[in-house]
């Protein structure tokens, strides 16, 4: 017998991963399982404040069909939950995905009897004030971009560390990433890659004006402040590629570790080197 009773799903808009998904949900409920799944206006950015439903409380766990993106969106429905979330790949690359599709019901059936390990990983909190008015807050897996417009001037991003001045970067933008974001954005900007048990944060600026401005990594016990140069317009700041904000020379933007990780569910046999090696082709490893 299990004590598993509900189950949440979160399925990518392609037709395979919601064939699969159907399929996934007779399996649980010929079990006695009920499957909820996420409404696709779940989606919708909570970062202009608007209202988000959230998944139900009393889910034991989240399998999630589809990419990275689809990833990110079942950590912004389960808030600060904390519901395991297990990935299936049917996306591009998928960092975050624990299985390919072939496993999942091997998966399923390791998620009913219990036969799982969980894994936390940080999240940041971002918070925008404005006339020291809170305006904006949202909880992060993988990174806050900072960035400017297509047409917009190189962004003069003031940053400080735990209060104390570091520097003014003059670039594209700027990346705040946890070790799990090291892999997305900020690799692709020039940042390094941090294992997700290194406790940390990375700063990678996009294209700085100063070929000196290199990626910084700071303990995960920091805060992060940044205001935006006087005059400051086109700029963006963007949570998880999920929701974003528009910024002014106005706010004021801190960043710093969430005390609500995210659970992920591994399975045995999964080992984080060989999935980095697989993702990144490093020694003829193939996706």
């Amino acid at each position: 017998m299990t004590d598993v009773k509900k189950i949440g799903l979160v399925v990518k808009k392609d037709l395979n991963a919601r064939r699969k998904a159907d399929e996934l949900t007779r399996w649980f409920e010929k079990k006695g399982v009920t499957v909820v799944r996420r409404p696709d206006t779940a989606i919708t950015a909570r970062f202009q404040n608007g209202h988000t439903a959230y998944a139900p409380s009393d889910l034991s766990a989240v399998f999630v069909l589809g990419g990275d993106g689809t990833f990110l969106s079942a950590v912004s429905w389960i808030g600060d939950q904390a519901i395991p979330l297990i990935g299936v790949k049917f996306g591009e690359v998928g960092f975050l995905a624990e299985i390919m599709e072939d496993d999942l019901f091997t998966a399923a059936t390791a998620v009913i009897r219990a036969d799982y390990a969980l894994k936390s990983r940080m999240r940041l909190i971002a918070t925008v004030t404005r006339d020291g008015n809170e305006v904006a807050c949202e909880t992060v897996l993988n990174d806050v971009v900072i960035n400017k417009g297509a047409l917009a001037r190189l962004a003069d991003i003031e940053t400080y560390i735990d209060g104390h001045f570091l520097t003014t970067y003059r670039a594209d933008g700027l990346i705040i990433a946890t070790p799990t974001g090291s892999t997305a954005y900020s690799l692709a900007a020039g940042g390094p890659v941090i294992h997700p048990a290194v406790p940390s944060i990375v700063m990678t600026p996009i294209c700085p004006f100063t070929l000196t401005n290199r990626p910084l990594i700071v303990p995960d016990s920091a805060t992060i402040t940044i205001r935006l140069s006087e005059g400051a317009s086109d700029i963006m700041l963007t949570a998880d590629g999920q929701a974003g904000y528009e910024l002014s020379d106005a706010d004021v933007i801190e960043l710093k570790k969430s005390p609500q990780p995210v659970q992920l569910i591994t399975l045995p046999g999964r080992h984080y080197f060989d999935v980095l090696k697989a993702k990144l082709r490093w020694g003829g490893g193939r996706v």
